[in-house]
């Protein structure tokens, strides 16, 4: 028999039907300034720069990691898009950015439409809840690469700031309040860690009495997006900074936005963990400093504010539900 490409792996109509499958999610994500559709060469969007007198592109890329695995295992794929998406949107709003567009990767052992659908399902459910629009990516079939039924993603996102309105952290100082707002779990971090405390112990479909889900369903948890309280609090009053609990945990992440002389002294007693982090904790026998480096602890984001506005910034937060405390601040080296 002759050598195909099919025969090597690299299934062409696979990929047409993944197209023709994803478009009318995509779509479902664009808005008057989207001006090309899934297919051409390059993603069309139209700047409207009203109101914004000197524009700034702010832009991210980043990856879900091995919460991949968990998907994987519970056979799980319309979430994950929306990790990747959340993700994104959060490592731009806190430099004070609104989301533009967004652009995704998928790379597959063996391409499965189906699965390709979901996943780009829930890239697009999180940008239309974000506001941007998902207006290309790319689909890759890699045989010999990844196993047949294992995929990875990346993602890009790109937004705009006016220049005089760019949150980076500048203008904090010794004295500043650190306001936390709740995460709802791992987020997109931690995930090598907690899978290997947790999987050498529990299945996937372990359910705890501490859990009101499964494992599998406590660990696929979406990442939350904070753009919506972003935006409601630097409308209503002077932000000094905001950090996105990612790798590295809170000091670690808020450290980035601190200028030189400053550190941080957190109130460790000040919230109390999800208990998803206290069954890793216990499974793996892992030390609170370990913990404190890897995790999010169940604190996402991270409001830097003048003392005298903290007490504002926590009734602000109010009107979004949004559950804040003070956790610490910011003291000189």
């Amino acid at each position: 028999m002759d050598s195909t490409y099919k025969s090597a792996g690299v299934d062409i109509e696979a990929g047409d039907e993944t197209v023709r499958k994803i478009k009318v999610h995509a779509r479902s994500t664009f808005g008057k300034n989207v001006l090309s559709d899934i297919g051409l060469f390059g993603g069309f969007y139209e700047l409207d720069l009203s109101g914004c007198a000197n524009p700034v592109l702010v832009s991210s890329v980043d990856g879900v990691g091995t919460k991949l695995k968990v998907a994987f295992m519970t056979n799980t794929h319309n979430t994950v898009g929306q990790d990747l998406v959340n993700h994104c949107v959060n490592d731009i709003a806190v430099c004070g950015a609104k989301p533009l567009y967004f652009l995704d990767y998928l790379a597959f052992g063996k391409l499965n439409p189906e699965t390709a659908e979901k996943i780009v399902e829930g890239f697009s459910k999180a940008c239309r809840e974000n506001s941007c629009a998902l207006i290309g990516g790319e689909t890759a079939e890699m045989p010999g690469l990844y196993d047949e039924n294992e995929y990875d993603m990346s993602g890009t996102i790109v937004g705009i700031v006016d220049k005089s309105k760019i949150i980076n952290g500048s203008h904090i100082k010794e004295g500043d309040i650190l306001i936390g707002y709740s995460s709802n779990g791992l987020h997109t971090n931690g995930y090598s860690l907690a899978r290997k405390v947790l999987f050498d112990k529990y299945s996937v479909q372990t359910k705890l009495d501490t859990l009101t889900k499964t494992l599998g369903e406590e660990l696929l948890n979406v990442h939350k997006s904070y753009l919506k309280l972003i935006e409601h609090l630097k409308e209503n009053i002077s932000i000094k900074g905001f950090s996105h609990i990612t790798g590295g945990g809170i000091v670690g992440n808020t450290n980035r936005i601190l200028p030189k002389g400053l550190q941080l002294k957190i109130d460790w007693n000040a919230w109390q963990w999800l208990e998803i982090f206290k069954v890793i904790k216990d499974a793996g026998k892992i030390s609170d400093e370990e913990m404190r480096l890897v995790f999010n602890l169940g604190i996402g984001l991270i409001a830097v504010v003048a003392k005298e506005d903290a007490a504002k910034v926590i009734d602000l937060s109010g009107d979004l539900n949004e559950a804040a405390a003070v956790i610490g601040e910011v003291v000189k080296i």
